[in-house]
């Protein structure tokens, strides 16, 4: 189908984004517990692991049309990652800032790589 990246390309990318919510849910096992982080951590479990399973989901899809809805629901995913890894930097009084700083700079890498995949295809 001509929709879709190289096979390389693609099991790469799902790979990538498996690690990053991995990643994501370890940061959000180490902050401390209370009702402000348990919000936080609850949406960016859902969010992280969002952008993997949307692109999957992708990436199976049988037509064209679904395939670009679930790129960019898999990229709007990674961008609320983003707000959320902000929100608790803010919360935590930067006791976890290298490892929130690289999850963000992570979820702003994937959201550019989706976005290119997008554009290559319109």
């Amino acid at each position: 189908m001509t929709n879709r990246i190289n096979d390389t390309k693609k099991y790469d990318l799902e790979e990538r984004t498996t690690e990053f919510a991995k990643r994501v849910i370890g940061l959000c096992r180490s902050v401390p517990k209370d009702s402000i982080n348990n919000r936080i951590t609850g949406q960016l479990t859902g969010c992280s692991g969002s952008v993997g399973a949307n692109y999957r989901e992708a990436n199976d899809a049988l037509g064209r049309k679904d395939f670009f809805h679930r790129t960019r629901i898999a990229r709007k995913e990674a961008k609320e990652t983003m707000h959320w890894l902000e929100c608790l930097k803010e919360a935590n009084d930067e006791i976890f800032c290298k490892e929130i700083d690289a999850c963000m700079r992570e979820a702003s890498e994937l959201r550019s790589i989706l976005s290119a995949i997008i554009k290559k295809d319109v």
